[in-house]
């Protein structure tokens, strides 16, 4: 039972109530460094796949398994009539018909190991997906608030699972030598997007929930802004990237700066109806590609030297990384359609697409949760 107090009892005398230190990182905290490991661990197989799946593009791999078997299809053939089964499927699609003709046995097995590879891949990202998403949900482990966004990361990885399937179908109708070019452009826009968001997710989980809600208070809202555009701007150009590679447009016109000769390609818009020239049409495709570079590159430069009078190191140090990568990246798209799309040579340049994808995003992270510094920093 409570005392009375007395009316004349000093106020200070009364306990003061402190919250403890520390109580917003431990309140849902769940295990953030085993997520975040998990997340890295996905990003990297991500990541990967994404170069096997520029690889199997390279190659002309793509449409050596006919079909999609999600579960049994995770089975390689097995002796020497599976594989006739399997070479004699390949046989009837127009690849074979109207490129391939007289390919070698030996020679399909080459192609049919890279596509199979790539699913095999994309099964396993599932599957490490689903084991830690199970184990750390029964474990009461996942920080609150975490549960819908590391569920969004599975539900993606499954949709991408069925993206590929539908992109792979478009190369087996008649008439086709290989996918339809939006149908791979959309593929590699999903794999960008799950990277971009097991990335930072991960940068996330990297920090505390009391450091990322104080650092918000100082977020440079200018730089947000316009970071957030170059992350569009960069996508876009990653869209066109996908649909150079789609039609092997960075094989054609090997001169720079100009298109053979002229700023503008021959015939850019002969192909009827006049939309398809913008996904079909070799030089007109790499022309766009072209210019979106151009731009990308361009208003790089500017939110570089934005980023150039923020006060925070860290933010300045972050885009002094994007333009660097920026450059490079540029520099690798002209080596690319000089030599005419060597595999050697675009794989990098595919791969230097993630790298900046990854960089834009961290800047803007850093602009939106700022590290903070001394004074004297």
């Amino acid at each position: 039972m409570a005392t009375k107090r007395s009316i004349f009892e000093e106020v200070g005398d009364t306990p003061k109530q402190v919250a403890a230190p520390g109580a917003i990182d431990r309140a849902g905290q769940g295990a953030r460094g085993g997520v975040r490991a998990w997340l890295l661990a996905l990003l990297v197989m991500v990541v990967v796949m994404i170069a096997v799946g520029g690889l199997t593009r390279l190659t002309d791999s793509g449409l050596s398994i006919t079909e999609w078997k999600p579960v049994t299809g995770a089975v390689p053939p097995m002796g020497e009539a599976a594989w006739a089964e399997e070479f004699a499927k390949y046989q009837q699609i127009p690849e074979y018909q109207l490129q391939n003709k007289g390919m070698s046995l030996s020679e399909f097995k080459s192609i049919y190991w890279w596509e199979w590879g790539h699913r095999q891949l994309g099964r396993l990202i599932g599957l490490v997906w689903a084991v830690g998403f199970v184990v750390f949900v029964a474990m009461r482990k996942v920080p609150t608030g975490w549960t819908r966004r590391l569920f969004g990361i599975g539900a993606l990885i499954g949709v991408q699972g069925a993206i590929g399937w539908w992109m792979v179908s478009s190369g087996l109708g008649e008439g086709m030598l290989d996918v339809a070019s939006y149908r791979l452009a959309t593929h590699l826009g999903l794999a960008f997007v799950i990277v971009g968001m097991i990335f930072v997710y991960a940068l996330l989980l990297g920090r505390s929930q009391s450091d990322l809600l104080q650092a918000r208070r100082s977020a440079d809202l200018g730089m947000v802004r316009l970071s957030t555009f170059l992350v569009g701007l960069a996508f876009i150009q990653i869209i066109l990237g996908a649909l150079v590679a789609g039609i092997d447009a960075g094989r054609g016109y090997p001169d720079w700066p100009l298109m053979a000769g002229g700023f503008l390609p021959p015939n850019p818009l002969d192909i009827t109806p006049i939309w398809r020239n913008f996904f079909e049409n070799d030089g007109l495709v790499q022309f766009m590609h072209r210019m979106a570079g151009y731009t990308l590159f361009a208003y790089g430069l500017f939110v570089f030297l934005r980023a150039r009078k923020s006060a925070n190191r860290k933010i300045r140090a972050a885009f002094h990384g994007v333009f660097g990568m920026m450059f490079l990246q540029m520099v690798l798209g002209i080596f690319t359609v000089i030599y005419s799309a060597p595999w050697h040579i675009a794989i990098v340049h595919q791969i230097g697409a993630v790298a900046l994808w990854a960089l834009i995003l961290r800047g803007r992270f850093l602009a939106q949760y700022p590290i903070s510094q001394s004074v004297r920093g």
